[in-house]
């Protein structure tokens, strides 16, 4: 979520009385903001999409909830000790949270263990041990309309008579001890991105928040005029039309079965009923393609932890592979390619399956993706319910990601178009018309160059390197990954050193490279590419040859708040991922809104980002997923690249030799082993078209009016990359509710007026 007081006086329209009153009392409001914590309750992209979406809810005055949990401590510090990432614990609420207020009158039990128990009465789940779920609310608030939703986080609680209620030997003190081991599910934030660790505490984190979160909307539904009871028991027949619930990723996948046993097992419906009304009521959202990214549970675990949903995951699974085997007798193998269960080794259950069979909606984040889905990755699937998929590109909002972050950029647009933009960014076609206005070039232009300078005052006091503010600023922030492929860049580094060092007298467009992000702690490789990029600096930044020309930057502890300094002040924005590995990227949009040029493969939402743009206004380069596929098909051999490109030779060598580790000289030799091995993202392929389009990016900074003109043109095809067209399309396609442009009344007003106007209840 990043920090929430700038946000919350934007979207309130107070900013200006904020910043005078402050004043008025010796302070300064900047100074004020950098106190704040940022909240990092994720890990990159998929958590950033949901605060996005939480926005854009809010504005677009959907009644809307986002449920997660309230981590104790968040995603970590990075901190950067001799070019090495070294985590420490992000203790956020130290100083407490004054935006958080806590719920206890909502506190739910949650169950875990225990055993599965068939009576005359039905199934029961006995024997089981209770953890307390606190619900904490965060407002957020919707933009200048009076509406404010609610984010609830649940926090982990112990019960009183933990431990203390078996007959217990008397050891009071290790049973009060003993509550920590409840309180731990919602301690920490597990820190991967991209990546699936099978670990029992995150299933149960996993399950935590599905439970009280199930209870906590059907408590809301049973006390809506919708939960109309029969007598004793509540008719749930109008339930799909009252709450739709989207499952970000598969990470909550276990709503499913938790949902089916709470229709089956305690409202007594027939399954068939829970089931059609359970399928109505959830969609899904795929994030990634990547293989060691789905989530696959071990039986063995489920059956341990929540053994009656293991029962209802199989019984699901039953009846979805007899719907199969009557379509497609005798087809074994596609039984097997399409259960929820896989086979062989450990049997482990497919979570992306499960939220396929148990969901109305299935959509991937931007178009190519949702192709990858449904002709790849799902295909079985979607040969059997074509009309399940959906594409819904993913988006940004603009609030956050241009007025707060760049008012500058913010005011000099509304100048040109008015202020309507902010709440309807499609009207940043408007800016059209300015392309050739030479004034507008060159404010556009000085507004950038004083974020730059804003920002290598910064990087000075931060890094104490000297910053040469007229130099392009070449930015790749984001998750530390393979896929990402921050490698490439390293090696264009190395490769304009080179070429520095080669002839010191020739023209040479200054860069500034500036690279961030976070690897995962268990993560080698990425932590390996980290200690490379900042030993390659290390080397550049020193040598007096270079000078100005090039300087390489590590940008330690990326995340929110830094986000929304280095973006404004970005030239060049670096999405470079290998064609297919993208699921859509969202920093990509953010750079596009904020007027830097993009480098990058045809994929995510890059792809989009060109047609919107027109391809010749991105500087798109590389395999695309064709190409990539033919390249797979024939067997990718990185040597022969290596000896094909005289300049990659040299810089491979470099790396190998140790030029960069002289301490050293063998400490990469895993990363050149894999680059040459088993390279999975095909660095090598894709270097010399890389390498060239840097090239024609430096040709035309040199040319500041093409440059900026070409910047323009960007900004003026981004309106298709905020988040509120993005949750329109979730609204209408897949909740089937209708977002409303009304503002409403402000609290001091009479309500009676618009009472009849009121939106249905809908959660989404």
């Amino acid at each position: 979520m990043g920090r929430t007081l700038q946000n919350t006086m934007i979207n309130l329209g107070l900013q200006n009385a904020c910043d005078e009153a402050i004043y008025q009392l010796g302070l300064d409001m900047e100074e004020l903001e950098e106190i704040e914590e940022d909240a990092g309750l994720g890990n990159g992209g998929l958590g950033r999409l949901a605060a996005c979406f939480l926005d854009s809810m809010a504005t677009l005055g959907l009644a809307a909830y986002g449920y997660g949990i309230r981590y104790e401590y968040g995603i970590f510090n990075q901190k950067i000790r001799d070019g090495w990432q070294v985590e420490e614990a992000d203790d956020w609420l130290r100083h407490g949270n004054p935006w958080e207020k806590a719920r206890p009158e909502y506190m739910l039990p949650v169950h875990f263990y225990g055993r599965v128990e068939h009576t005359a009465t039905g199934t029961k789940w006995v024997d089981t041990q209770v953890v307390l779920a606190l619900p904490y609310d965060t407002p957020v608030p919707g933009y200048m309309n009076n509406t404010v939703n609610t984010m609830r986080l649940w926090s982990a609680r112990a019960p009183n008579d933990f431990n203390l209620r078996d007959f217990n030997v008397g050891d009071y003190i290790q049973a009060v001890l003993d509550r920590n081991l409840a309180e731990n599910i919602s301690r920490v934030l597990y820190p991967n991105d991209n990546f699936f660790e099978g670990k029992e505490l995150r299933l149960k984190q996993e399950y935590f928040v599905v439970a009280a979160t199930l209870q906590d909307i059907i408590r809301r539904f049973k006390a809506s005029k919708f939960g109309s009871t029969d007598s004793v028991r509540t008719v749930f027949d109008s339930f799909p039309d009252q709450v739709a619930i989207q499952l970000n990723d598969t990470h909550p996948a276990m709503a499913i079965p938790e949902l089916m046993r709470i229709f089956v097992d305690i409202e007594k419906l027939p399954w068939n009923k829970a089931w059609d009304i359970t399928k109505r009521t959830f969609a899904y959202t795929n994030h990634t393609v990547l293989p060691e990214a789905l989530e696959r549970w071990p039986v063995d675990l489920v059956e341990k932890l929540l053994p009656r949903h293991l029962q209802i995951i199989y019984e699901i699974n039953q009846r979805h592979l007899d719907h199969i085997a009557s379509l497609f007798p005798n087809d074994v193998d596609r039984l097997r390619r399409m259960s929820l269960i896989e086979e062989g080794g450990t049997k482990r259950i497919n979570m992306a399956h499960l939220c396929i069979v148990g969901s109305h909606a299935v959509n991937g984040v931007a178009k190519i993706h949702s192709q990858i889905v449904k002709t790849q990755v799902f295909e079985d699937f979607a040969e059997l319910e074509p009309e399940k998929f959906q594409n819904k590109t993913n988006g940004i909002t603009p609030r956050r990601w241009l007025l707060l972050c760049n008012p500058g950029l913010a005011e000099l647009i509304a100048e040109k178009i008015g202020e309507d933009y902010v709440r309807d960014l499609s009207q940043l076609t408007k800016l059209h018309e300015f392309v050739d206005d030479d004034l507008f070039i060159r404010e556009v232009a000085k507004v950038k160059q004083e974020n730059k300078v804003k920002f290598a005052q910064y990087l000075e006091k931060e890094y104490k390197v000297k910053i040469n503010p007229s130099s392009m600023f070449d930015v790749h922030v984001k998750r530390i990954h393979e896929y990402k492929r921050q490698l490439m860049n390293c090696l264009h580094v190395v490769t304009m050193y080179n070429r520095i060092r080669r002839e010191p007298a020739k023209l040479f467009v200054p860069r500034t490279v500036i690279i961030g992000g976070k690897a995962a702690p268990g993560y080698h490789m990425a932590k390996m590419i980290i200690k490379l990029i900042n030993a390659v600096a290390q080397v550049v930044n020193n040598d007096p040859v270079v000078g100005s020309k090039l300087k390489v930057i590590f940008l330690e502890n990326y995340r929110v708040s830094l986000a929304e300094k280095v973006i404004p002040a970005t030239d060049l924005s670096e999405q470079i991922s290998t064609a297919g590995t993208e699921a859509s990227g969202t920093g990509n949009m953010k750079f596009m809104l904020n007027g830097a040029l993009t480098i990058g493969t045809m994929d995510g939402a890059n792809v989009e980002m060109a047609e919107e743009a027109g391809e010749e206004n991105l500087f798109i380069f590389g395999m695309r997923v064709e190409d990539v596929t033919e390249l797979d098909r024939e067997g990718y051999n990185a040597h022969r690249y290596y000896e094909r490109l005289p300049e990659l030779r040299q810089a491979i060598d470099q790396i190998k030799g140790g030029f960069f580790s002289p301490q050293e000289p063998d400490l990469f030799k895993d990363v050149v082993n894999m680059l040459f091995h088993h390279d999975r993202f095909k660095v090598f392929a894709d270097y010399e078209a890389y390498v060239k389009c840097q090239e024609k990016v430096s040709e035309l900074y040199l040319n500041s009016k093409a440059w900026t003109k070409m910047v323009i043109r960007n900004i003026a095809a981004a309106g298709k990359f905020s988040s509120d067209r993005t949750i329109k399309e979730y609204a209408r396609d897949i909740w089937h509710v209708e977002p409303s442009d009304l503002k409403i009344p402000p609290p001091n007003e009479p309500r009676d007026a618009v009472e009849d106007k009121t939106l249905n209840g809908t959660a989404a």
